[in-house]
């Protein structure tokens, strides 16, 4: 079994990844991981019993975005034999929440259980892509559920920007929620990815990430774009969209390489049709053309760190509403530093001339062009 220092030395000398000494500092604790998930299972004593095995430590690494977490994550997750699930933390509570919700309709009384026992007959590592807690039924459930999935031998490996003590920051009732950071820390090893380098930020130095009009060339300028940041697999613009409207709905929620992302706010679904490694692409008709408001977008703001935003059409009194959430969706953006690539139909200033808000949308307009900047978003606080 090759080990993870020289799978990643060798890519670096092939050039395909910039060698980093953070990054390569965090692999010998994947690799302790990754030995003994290896390890044969315990040898069966008298009377057929198996002995218990120590439980195995898993790895909460937070940090900075675009230090390459995520990066590090895929490359254990995709060299560990055992039965595994990659899968973004939003996603993988939807799931929770919604097989509770099938399990209270059974009229069971602890809904966790079944949900649980679930997961755990289907994995033995599950790795979590930016684990963050900004919902108050997530909050309530993450300590009883891990309890269950850590006494089952379920291991755990998890990004996030934030260290453990700063989540669910200023939660309601987050007394409640203390135990579950504590147990975090006892279940798994803490450790910061201290790279100086934005390898995401980098990566858009010196882009265009305005395209106009919305036409072919700035359709495979976004293309190029999106595989770039997000690691997903080259292909043509039809045959993505192609893949995303017939097969998005099967394969979302179930960790694979790409897939929609699904964000629980104030009781309702907020769909982001494709999303990889905290790149996320949607259309204005996606975000824009349905009702939603400050809540929605600043939960997506928070999700994601670039928004690839795509057809933006020009706005007048008859698309009001439409330019309106545009307007709360950059400022969303804006205010958490969120990259944005977008495709539009004109320059940002040229986008709503007449109608009800257009003088308003002069400041959106402003803040547009300001995030075309290559350092734009550079000061943003790792832990946001």
């Amino acid at each position: 079994m090759t080990e993870l220092k020289y799978i990643y030395a060798t890519r670096a000398a092939e050039g395909m990844i910039r060698p980093d000494p953070a990054q390569e500092a965090v692999l010998p604790e994947f690799e302790r991981i990754r030995d003994a998930l290896a390890a044969p299972p315990p040898k069966r004593g008298f009377f057929g019993r198996s002995a218990r095995p120590e439980p195995i430590k898993g790895l909460y690494l937070w940090g900075g975005v675009g230090r390459g977490k995520s990066f590090l994550m895929d490359l254990f997750v995709s060299h560990v034999s055992a039965p595994k699930r990659r899968v973004h933390f939003h996603a993988f509570m939807q799931e929770i929440h919604a097989g509770m919700n099938a399990a209270r309709k059974r009229g069971v009384d602890d809904a966790i259980a079944p949900v649980a026992e679930s997961v755990a007959d289907s994995v033995r590592l599950l790795a979590f892509d930016e684990m963050q807690i900004t919902d108050i039924t997530d909050a309530m459930i993450v300590g009883r559920l891990f309890e269950r999935l850590f006494a089952a031998g379920v291991v755990v490996v998890t990004t996030s920007n934030r260290h453990p003590d700063e989540l669910y920051k200023n939660g309601l009732n987050r007394q409640l929620f203390l135990p579950f950071i504590a147990m975090i820390k006892e279940r798994l090893v803490v450790q910061e990815l201290t790279s100086p380098t934005d390898y995401r930020q980098d990566r858009l130095a010196g882009e265009k990430v305005y395209f106009h009009p919305a036409n072919a060339q700035s359709q495979a300028a976004v293309d190029r774009l999106w595989q770039e940041m997000s690691g997903a697999p080259a292909m043509r613009a039809q045959h993505a969209r192609t893949e995303a409207a017939t097969a998005g709905m099967a394969r979302g929620m179930r960790g694979t390489p790409e897939a929609q992302l699904t964000l629980r706010v104030n009781g309702r679904d907020v769909v982001l049709p494709r999303f990889r490694n905290g790149v996320a692409r949607a259309s204005f008709w996606d975000l824009c053309g349905q009702a939603l408001g400050p809540a929605d977008f600043l939960a997506i703001a928070g999700a994601v760190r670039v928004l690839i935003l795509e057809d933006i059409p020009r706005l007048d009194a008859t698309k009001f509403n439409e330019a309106k959430r545009f307007v709360t969706l950059v400022d969303a953006l804006y205010e958490a530093k969120v990259k944005l690539i977008a495709t539009a139909a004109a320059a940002p200033e040229k986008l709503y001339l007449e109608g009800s808000g257009s003088f308003e949308f002069e400041r959106t307009a402003s803040r547009l062009h300001e995030m075309q900047a290559a350092d734009w978003g550079e000061a943003a606080d790792p832990a946001a």
